[in-house]
């Protein structure tokens, strides 16, 4: 005797006291009302089964690679808030989702713990930033617990850990064994509050930087760089594979693809004239519009430009202008016209060229024009770039723009609205010989032209500059570089590291690089020479931690190497999860570090071939940003606090002193905004369930979602709704399959009686809704972005269970097993509870597998279908006919409803004659065309 109970299969003795049990009615209806009347407290289901998760619930194993879901690991600020608890649900969602599919499941959690906002917070309360960072990462772990994740601890790392940092060091060493790593004299920009190099992200647009507020300042200072640009070339080529079937959203490889910025074109040269300056015999320029030459009516150089450089040391009221530069806006177009200096078009040179292009150029320098793109200096066309003709009519607002392309040759330039053209097109009068011929080949021939002149050089541009990871601050990864006088700069050797921070007085500390203030971390011996030396004091970028941290969660506890090649084959992660705001950087540099690692053979399932290929992150889930209900006063503007918004109205709040109806409005959640919600008393009031349901059910993933507490009422009446269903049901077994019992009792739908059919019909929906939801909810978690979706399907389900009471048990207690296991990855913890009621002893739910589709869809088709019936457009009426069989092509199909309709109510109808109250008579077998639309269910006559 054998019985099949949930995914396990009970013989002999537990299996005949399974069925005594079940033959109990007495018992098992008591039972069940016992369970039915509870309450259901979430909480308490959370604690259970957390104490339960940790001692009971084994490991998954398979033999293949585990599927590697990672979220993004935060910075230890001091709290988790909702747009955390967003992204670290769905990660979950995604996990256990593939363990109930039976995958093994990597899903770690770590902390990217280094950073500019520990040491200020060490300077604001005089105490080390590791105690700060330590104690915020307790705090966070213990907000991350009571979500119910199933994170593994056991790979929990800290990047400000030695052990951590000790392999970052080694990377570091690493490239710089093969060029990669150097060190250059730059100009970067500089917080003179903070102390401190800023990536040019970290100035905001009025030139201030975003955590101090000061001004930035430029300064030339020798930093560490990664040469990044060894790779771009794999970097842009890796974009056409990520892009495949939306492996990585398209706003992203289009950011990626953009900040590399490979421009194909030429540098031209335009000679220059000055009067009383050395400035050299030309500026160089760099195109991608050649074809636009003969339309230049000004030249712009950036404020770093050498040219302007060396006229600033002699024009004061240049040095002046240059000042202002850094607190002007991105868009502004200030400039300043150089005195005696003027350039000529390469261009002026032909004989044929028009009389205003050989005219010569005003020369200006431009806020718009950036230092490190091209040459640091721009063509101004006006007629044919949007920037150009901003500055150009501000500044010559009574010329002319030279219109030099039109978009077809037979187009007149005098009908163009007072805007740029900046597409490609036919070259006009004015410029001279190439009238007529396309942008592409006139372009061409002008740069070949002016190459044979020496003017002009074909050539291949990135916008992407190397990675400057020097920071002058404390806490960061040391650099592991010793310079020595005799010996210069050396690398630590490997027994040597880590190299770690030193321990310094915070207590009314100044701000600045502390390490340059510990002699006993300077000072030290040359591994070469051994003589005195000193130490590199710079830390690196935290965005090197990050770049390579999704590597070392694969071999968390190696001590000797990032990761031995066992386990990098757990790499790459097959989900990343994060926000877009990392888009461009912590992408790009990920990229980069993973390229490097497959090229030096740390990662061994890379052949030199495929090396380029290589991608941390098969696929990407960039989710949205959460948003906070937010009130303000309307006379003021004034953001208002909780206890002076009076909501005994939500629909009409007022503020408390004036009784004015209050802005509401949705933002991003801010302190200053009095807007936030902490996830942590959240979960305390509701429970982890319905927060993690919630926060799936109110938006898809991608999208902004405005965070409404209101409606989790929904969500948690569903949940206790379905637990009733469940306790009602009871306990769940069956010694025969659903589908083998329907299909059984399908072979007598022809005997069957009134109360039989009725039977049926109450089973086949039940069943026929499971398959639906099966094969709606499967794809949905794969494709994960429509994840608010899952919710909305269960309760579907959850209401057509409850509609339909009469089926019989075997359906009900299987369509709930199904709907458990479904619901388990959104609610893990009320799943496990319905699992214990429906398969007691049977271990976790999560040791159960995903549902699967039986194939019973034909056999629980609906014995009848509505079908609404229109003649000459317009309605007739409705019938209830058998499902037509999916074979009918089309042509077939009209006829056989016309058959079955004649035998309907309202086909028998049709056929009589008609009066007053009803339609004309019609012979739908006489009808000129029939029309059956099968998803709509609607069939229509012509007659």
């Amino acid at each position: 005797m054998q019985l099949l109970h949930g995914s396990r299969l009970l013989r002999g003795a537990a299996c005949t006291a399974r069925l005594t049990k079940l033959n109990s009615p007495h018992l098992r209806l008591h039972a069940t009302q016992r369970r039915w009347r509870t309450s259901l407290d979430f909480n308490a289901l959370d604690t259970k089964w957390r104490q339960k998760w940790k001692t009971e619930l084994p490991p998954s194993a398979s033999d293949t690679k585990p599927r590697y879901v990672l979220p993004m690991f935060p910075y230890p600020s001091g709290t988790l808030h909702l747009g955390h608890l967003r992204v670290y649900t769905i990660a979950d969602v995604v996990a256990r989702y593939r363990k109930l599919k039976g995958d093994e499941v990597v899903l770690p959690m770590g902390w990217d713990a280094f950073g500019l906002p520990a040491e200020n917070a060490a300077l604001e309360r005089g105490i080390p930033p590791g105690e700060w960072t330590t104690s915020n990462i307790a705090r966070m772990k213990e907000q991350l617990e009571v979500m119910n994740g199933s994170w593994d601890w056991d790979r929990e790392l800290t990047t400000c850990d030695p052990n951590f940092y000790k392999h970052t060091q080694k990377l570091f060493l690493m490239l710089h064994e093969r060029g990669l790593a150097y060190q250059a004299e730059a100009e970067v920009n500089y917080d003179p509050i903070d102390k401190t190099v800023l990536a040019n992200e970290q100035v905001d647009a009025n030139g201030c930087s975003w955590r101090s507020g000061a001004k930035v300042e430029k300064r030339k200072l020798k930093q560490w760089f990664f040469k990044i640009s060894e790779f771009q070339e794999a970097l842009l080529n890796g974009l056409d594979e990520l892009e495949k079937d939306s492996a990585w959203p398209k706003m992203v490889v289009s950011q990626q693809r953009n900040w590399l910025g490979k421009s194909t074109g030429a540098t031209v040269k335009f000679p220059v004239m000055a009067l009383g300056h050395s400035v050299g015999t030309a500026i160089e320029v760099f195109t991608t519009r050649p074809d636009t030459l003969f339309g230049v009516q000004y030249i712009a150089l950036a404020a770093t430009h050498p040219t302007v450089r060396q006229l600033a040391k002699a024009d004061p009221e240049l040095q002046a202008f240059l000042d202002t530069l850094p607190g002007l806006p991105a868009d502004s177009k200030v400039g300043y016209l150089l005195p005696g200096l003027r350039a000529v078009n390469p261009l002026a040179y032909h004989e044929e060229t028009p009389d205003a292009t050989k005219a010569s150029l005003p020369v200006y320098v431009a806020s718009y024009v950036l230092g490190d793109y091209g040459e640091g200096a721009v063509m101004g066309v006006p007629g044919h770039d949007v920037r150009d003709h901003a500055f150009w009519t501000k500044h010559h607002a009574d010329e002319p723009v030279r219109m030099v392309l039109a978009a077809s040759e037979d187009e007149s330039t005098t009908v163009m609205k007072n805007e740029p053209y900046i597409g490609e097109g036919t070259l006009t009068e004015h410029s001279g010989p190439y009238e007529g011929k396309s942008s592409t080949v006139a372009g061409e021939m002008i740069v070949k032209m002016l190459e044979h002149a020496g003017l002009a050089t074909p050539v291949e541009k990135w916008r992407l500059r190397d990675w400057l990871i020097s920071r002058q601050r404390y806490w960061g990864t040391p650099i592991p570089i010793v310079h020595c006088d005799s010996c210069g700069a050396v690398p630590v050797p490997d027994e040597d590291l880590p190299v770690k921070l030193p321990e310094v007085e915070w207590a009314g500390g100044k701000a600045g690089n502390a390490l340059e203030t510990s002699p006993e971390f300077v000072e030290t011996t040359c591994p070469k020479c051994k003589g005195s030396a000193k130490r590199d004091t710079d830390t690196m970028d935290t965005f090197v931690d990050s770049s390579w941290y999704y590597a070392r969660f694969a071999d968390p506890q190696n001590a000797k190497e990032l990761l031995s090649a066992e386990a990098a084959q757990a790499l790459p992660v097959d989900v990343y999860l994060g926000g877009i705001e990392h888009a461009i950087l912590h992408l790009l540099y990920a990229r980069f570090i993973y390229k490097f690692l497959a090229s030096i053979n740390v990662l061994p399932q890379y052949s030199e071939d495929r090396v380029a290929a290589a991608e941390p992150f098969q696929r990407l889930i960039t989710q949205g940003m959460v948003q906070g209900r937010t009130y303000s006063d309307p006379d003021t503007g004034k953001f208002l606090k909780p206890d002076e918004v009076d909501l005994s109205d939500p629909s009409k709040p007022t503020v408390v002193a004036t009784g004015r109806e209050a802005n509401m409005t949705f933002e991003k959640m801010s302190k200053s905004k009095y807007n936030g919600v902490d996830p942590t008393e959240f979960i305390a009031r509701y429970g982890a369930d319905p927060t993690r349901a919630h926060i799936i059910f109110q938006a898809p993933v991608a999208d902004l979602l405005n965070w409404d507490e209101e409606k989790i009422s929904g969500v948690t009446r569903w949940l206790k709704r379905l637990h009733d269903q469940v306790s009602e049901i009871g306990e769940a077994s069956t010694s025969q399959s659903v589908k083998d019992v329907l299909s059984e009792r399908h072979s007598r739908l022809a005997t069957m009686d009134k109360e039989e059919l009725a039977q049926w019909d109450a089973d086949s929906t039940v069943w026929r809704e499971v398959q639906k939801t099966i094969k709606s909810i499967t794809g949905t978690y794969d494709e994960i972005y429509y994840i608010n979706t899952v919710v909305s399907d269960l309760m579907s389900l959850t209401n057509v269970m409850a509609g339909q009471k009469n089926a019989s048990p075997v359906v009900r207690q299987q369509a709930a097993v199904e709907l458990t296991r479904m619901l388990a990855p959104i609610a893990p913890a009320v799943a496990e509870e319905c699992w214990s009621v429906l398969c007691p002893g049977a271990g976790s739910v999560f040791t159960s597998k995903f549902p699967e589709m039986d194939g019973s869809e034909d056999l629980v088709q609906p014995r009848e279908q509505t079908w609404t019936v229109q003649v000459n457009g317009k309605q007739r009426g409705v019938v209830e006919i058998a499902p037509p069989p999916d074979a009918l092509s089309d042509e077939e199909l009209g006829p056989w409803m016309t058959e079955a309709i004649l035998k309907t109510d309202l086909g028998r109808r049709a056929k009589r004659k008609g009066n007053n109250k009803s339609p004309q008579p019609v012979d739908l077998r006489a009808a000129k065309r029939v029309i059956p639309l099968r998803h709509a269910r609607r069939v229509a006559y012509v007659v």
